[in-house]
């Protein structure tokens, strides 16, 4: 008689807690190691004790705040990520200090539990985040002085070829995203057709994710509002906890952000805009697809390129996590895969064609 086989149990994942507060330290721990999958192997009380400690508690993922005495989470993450590429996801505050740390190689970021999220609420995204940052790729990048993106520099303009006052690009993204959405606007000329972005984050975060690309980026940047008109030189950041749809009134084009059921369990979901883009956009359509954990986006992707949309995904070695990128390129919704400093120029190659 055969000897029935069982799956061996699934490695935990090690987590160590970085944070001055001994409130949020407690909450994290005690929730964290209710998860079946997380080991929570110690704690550290500032960015120090941590430098300390983690060769003896050998994490898989940090989870860490951002704002502590003494050295903070940033100049800690400049300093040792480059030469222990340990996975980082950042606990905060509504902070605009956040950016600054993932773009120093932070994987993703959890907004601290306030009025408007419950502890639990809080703790379930934390996890989940945890799991997913423990097969993440942690990517370093230079950093210019005072936080700020390196300055690589804006494409020279398009020009007025009327065939591109006819074309409309949406973007999506998540894990690892912010920056990568960074790379491949600010390589983007201030005359670029109209962009609607869907970047996964929490609540007050798209505001300043927006501002924070307006500073850096040629064109013109948003967090977007229902009856904002698409049109050259825009580009405009899907507001969290709001669906962000594009809609055609007759000629134009305008967004439509309004609270719904989550899709593909996001809300804002990339499926949702490219999904919209597909059913309502008779003009010239581009979809690019960036890092993130999952399949949200994929499907609306594929819909996107059988309405004949020039569609681009991110590559697997460029990606922080190839989970939306790799579904959408698995199901045939991708048409060119590119790096992430290379999306850009496949997007202007293919923009210039048809001007």
């Amino acid at each position: 008689m055969p000897i029935p086989v069982t799956a061996a149990p699934l490695k935990k994942i090690r987590v160590m807690v970085v944070d001055d507060s001994m409130l949020a330290r407690s909450l994290i721990i005690k929730g964290l190691s209710t998860h079946p999958r997380i080991e929570v192997v110690g704690y550290a009380i500032n960015t120090l004790d941590a430098r300390n400690k983690i060769p003896q508690y050998r994490p898989d993922v940090i989870t860490m705040d951002v704002e502590m005495p003494g050295q903070s989470g940033i100049d800690f993450l400049k300093q040792y990520l480059p030469t222990h590429p340990i996975p980082v996801i950042l606990v905060s505050s509504l902070n605009l200090k956040v950016f600054d740390a993932l773009a120093v190689g932070a994987v993703d970021f959890v907004r601290k539990p306030d009025d408007h999220q419950s502890p639990e609420a809080f703790l379930a995204g934390l996890a989940q985040k945890v799991i997913m940052a423990a097969t993440a790729r942690p990517r370093t990048a230079a950093v210019a002085p005072q936080g700020g993106a390196v300055n690589v520099g804006a494409a020279p303009i398009l020009g007025s070829s009327p065939n591109l006052d006819r074309v409309i690009i949406g973007l999506g993204a998540s894990t690892g995203g912010t920056e990568a959405t960074l790379a491949v606007m600010k390589r983007l000329p201030a005359d670029i057709p109209p962009m609607v972005i869907v970047q996964h984050m929490p609540p007050g975060f798209t505001k300043m994710y927006a501002e924070r690309l307006n500073r850096l980026c040629a064109m013109e940047v948003r967090e977007a509002q229902s009856g904002d008109e698409l049109h050259r030189g825009l580009a405009l950041i899907a507001p969290a906890d709001l669906q962000c749809r594009v809609v055609r009134i007759g000629a134009r084009y305008t967004v439509n952000c309004t609270p719904g059921e989550k899709v593909s369990g996001h809300r804002p979901s990339v499926d949702a805009m490219f999904y919209s883009m597909a059913e309502t956009v008779s003009c010239k359509m581009v979809g690019i697809i960036m890092t993130g954990m999952g399949q949200d986006g994929a499907h609306g992707l594929l819909e996107m390129r059988k309405k004949g949309a020039y569609t681009i995904g991110q590559d697997k070695e460029s990606s922080v996590v190839y989970g939306m990128p790799g579904v959408a390129q698995n199901i045939g919704a991708v048409m060119i895969q590119a790096s992430c400093d290379n999306v850009s120029n496949v997007l202007l190659r293919h923009l210039k064609s048809l001007g």
